[in-house]
C-alpha cells in the first residue's frame, strides 16, 4: 500500500465510484422513461401528425426491436474496446436522437429515430452494467445493482405519469426533451468519472450471427405488424415470415459453426437454462404489453387525458418499486422457482379480472386488477437476473447474462408486436360479428387496426354508419379476447418454468451439478 496517499484520497475515490453509480442509474431511468413514455403520447402524435396505424405502431417496435436486437453485439463490442468508450457513445446516440424526436416533422422520421435511440440504449446498458462491476464487488456491488433495479421500477412506475403531466402541459415532444436532458446529465457524469475498462480475453463480434439474428428479429415483427391489414396469408406476410424463418436458420447454422458464437446453442439444452429464458420472455405477455395497449385504451377508447391515463397506469408499475425487494428476501426461505411461477398465476388472475372490465365502466372497477397484475409480475421481476446466471457452469455467466437480457427486451419487443397484431385482428373480427348495417369486410380491415390502436374517432370516420358506443362495444370485445390469450399465455409460462427450473444445472464445465438457481433450496 502507498502510505503517501494523502488522506482523502478513499474519500476521492468514493465519491467517483458515487458518479459512476449515478451516470448509469440515469441511464437505466432514461430506458422505461423511453419505452412507457412515448406510449402515452402516441394518441397525440397521431392527432398532430397522423400515419397509418402500422407507422403509428413502429413507434414503441422499433426502439424495442433496436434495443433488443443489439443489446449481445454492443456488450462485445463494450469488452473490446472499452466500456467507458461504449457507454458514453450509446448515451450519446441516445441524448442525440432524443433531442431529434423532439423536432420530428413526421412520422416516418419518428420511426427512424427511436429505432436510433434503442441502439443508444443497448450501447449503454451493455457497457454501463459492466463498468459498474468494476467499480463495486461484494456486497457493494449487490447494492449498486439494486440502485439500478430501483431506477428501472421508478421509470416504469412513474414513467406515464411524468409523460402525460408534460403533454398535457407542453405538448407530446417534451418527452423527448426531458429524455435528452437525463440522457445528457448521465453522459456528463460518466466522462467525469468513469474509468476505462475492457475484457484482456475479448474477440471480435459474431457479426455473420449479429446480423441474421437482427435480420430475422426484424423481418418477423415487420410480418407481425402488418399481417392484420394485409391479410396473414398474403404474399407480403407469406413472404415476410419466410425470410424471417431463412435468416433464423441462417443464424443457428452460423452460431453452431464459430469458434465464439454470440449465442452458445448448447445452453439450451439445460433445463433450467431453457426456463429462465421462458421466464425472460413471459413478463412480457403479462405485463409489459400493457404499458403500451393500457394508454391507448384509456385515452382513444374511454376519454381520458393523457394525464388521467397516466395516473391510472401508477395502479399497475407501482408494486415494481417494492415488491421485487420482498421477493428477493423470500427466496431465501423459498424456493425461486415457486415465488416466480406464483406471481406469473397471479399476474394471470388480474388478466381474467380486467378482462370483466369493459370500456365505459367507472376508474374504480380497474385499480383492483391493475395492482394484482402488477403486484404478481414484481414477484419474478426481482429474481430473474440472479436466476439468469445461477443456471449455467460459472464461466459462462456472462454469456448467460448477455443472453437473458437479449430474450428479455427482444421478447417484448416480439410480444408487443404479436399482441398488436392479435387485437388488430380481433378488432376486425369484432366490427364483422357486431352486425352493423353496410359494414363489408374491406371497411372493417381497415378500421380495425385503427380501433386497435384506441383511434376511436378515426375508425367512426371511416365507419360513418357505425356510433361510437357500438365501436366502443367492438373494442370491449376484441380486448376481452385479448386478454384470455394473455392470461393463457401467463399461466403455461408459470407451469412449464415451475418445472424447468426443478432440474439441476450444471456449475462448472464438467458433468458436476448443483442445484438449479438456488430453486431448490
Amino acid at each position: 500500500m502507498d502510505t503517501n496517499l494523502p488522506a482523502h484520497a478513499p474519500d476521492q475515490a468514493t465519491a467517483r465510484r458515487m458518479l459512476v453509480l449515478a451516470a448509469v442509474c440515469l441511464a437505466a431511468l432514461c430506458m422505461p422513461l423511453s419505452f412507457t413514455g412515448p406510449a402515452i403520447a402516441i394518441p397525440a402524435i397521431a392527432a398532430d401528425l397522423h400515419g397509418t396505424p402500422l407507422a403509428l405502431a413502429w413507434i414503441t417496435n422499433a426502439f424495442m426491436l433496436s434495443f433488443g436486437g443489439c443489446l449481445m453485439v454492443a456488450g462485445a463490442l463494450a469488452d473490446r474496446y472499452g466500456r467507458k468508450r461504449v457507454f458514453l457513445l450509446g448515451m450519446s446516440v441516445f441524448s442525440a436522437a432524443a433531442l431529434a424526436l423532439s423536432a420530428a416533422p413526421g412520422i416516418l422520421w419518428l420511426d427512424v429515430l427511436r429505432a436510433l435511440q434503442g441502439l443508444g440504449c443497448a450501447m449503454a446498458l451493455s457497457s454501463g452494467l459492466a463498468a459498474l462491476a468494476q467499480e463495486f464487488d461484494g456486497p457493494a456491488r449487490a447494492r449498486a445493482f439494486s440502485l439500478i433495479g430501483t431506477a428501472f421500477g421508478v421509470g416504469l412506475a412513474f414513467g406515464p405519469f411524468l409523460a402525460g403531466t408534460l403533454i398535457t402541459h407542453t405538448g407530446w415532444r417534451a418527452i423527448f426533451i426531458a429524455t435528452a436532458v437525463a440522457g445528457l446529465a448521465a453522459l456528463l457524469a460518466a466522462a467525469r468519472a468513469m474509468r476505462e475498462s475492457r475484457d484482456p480475453q475479448a474477440q471480435g463480434v459474431d457479426w455473420p450471427g449479429a446480423l441474421a439474428f437482427t435480420g430475422a428479429l426484424s423481418l418477423f415483427t415487420y410480418g407481425l405488424l402488418q399481417a392484420p391489414d394485409s391479410g396473414w396469408d398474403s404474399a407480403a406476410s407469406v413472404g415476410l415470415f419466410g425470410g424471417a424463418a431463412l435468416l433464423l436458420a441462417a443464424f443457428i447454422r452460423v452460431e453452431r459453426r464459430a469458434a465464439r458464437p454470440m449465442l452458445d446453442l448448447t445452453l439450451f439444452r439445460l433445463p433450467a437454462f431453457a426456463g429462465v429464458q421462458l421466464l425472460a420472455a413471459a413478463p412480457a405477455f403479462s405485463f409489459v404489453v400493457l404499458l403500451v395497449l393500457l394508454p391507448a385504451r384509456f385515452i382513444g377508447i374511454e376519454g381520458y387525458s393523457a394525464l388521467e391515463a397516466g395516473r391510472m397506469m401508477i395502479a399497475l408499475s407501482a408494486p415494481m418499486l417494492v415488491l421485487p425487494i420482498l421477493a428477493g428476501m423470500a427466496a431465501q426461505r423459498i424456493a425461486a422457482a415457486h415465488i416466480c411461477a406464483c406471481g406469473l398465476l397471479l399476474a394471470a388472475g388480474g388478466l381474467l379480472w380486467l378482462s370483466t372490465c369493459a370500456p365505459g365502466q367507472a376508474p374504480a372497477t380497474l385499480i383492483g386488477p391493475l395492482l394484482l397484475i402488477g403486484c404478481g409480475i414484481s414477484l419474478p421481476w426481482g429474481l430473474m437476473d440472479g436466476l439468469a446466471i445461477s443456471v449455467v457452469p460459472v464461466e459462462r455467466a456472462g454469456m448467460a447474462a448477455g443472453i437473458f437480457n437479449t430474450t428479455r427486451v427482444a421478447g417484448e419487443g416480439l410480444a408487443l408486436a404479436i399482441v398488436s397484431a392479435l387485437l388488430g385482428t380481433f378488432a376486425v373480427a369484432a366490427l364483422g360479428r357486431a352486425g352493423l348495417a353496410g359494414i363489408g369486410a374491406q371497411q372493417a380491415a381497415h378500421a380495425g387496426p385503427f380501433l386497435a390502436l384506441g383511434g376511436l374517432r378515426h375508425a367512426a370516420t371511416l365507419l360513418p354508419q357505425a356510433g361510437a358506443a357500438e365501436l366502443a362495444q367492438a373494442y370491449g370485445t376484441a380486448f376481452r379476447h385479448l386478454l384470455y390469450v394473455l392470461a393463457s399465455i401467463t399461466t403455461t409460462s408459470a407451469l412449464l418454468i415451475l418445472a424447468f427450473l426443478r432440474h439441476p444445472a450444471p456449475a462448472a464445465t464438467d458433468t458436476a451439478a448443483l442445484p438449479a438457481c438456488k430453486a431448490q433450496q
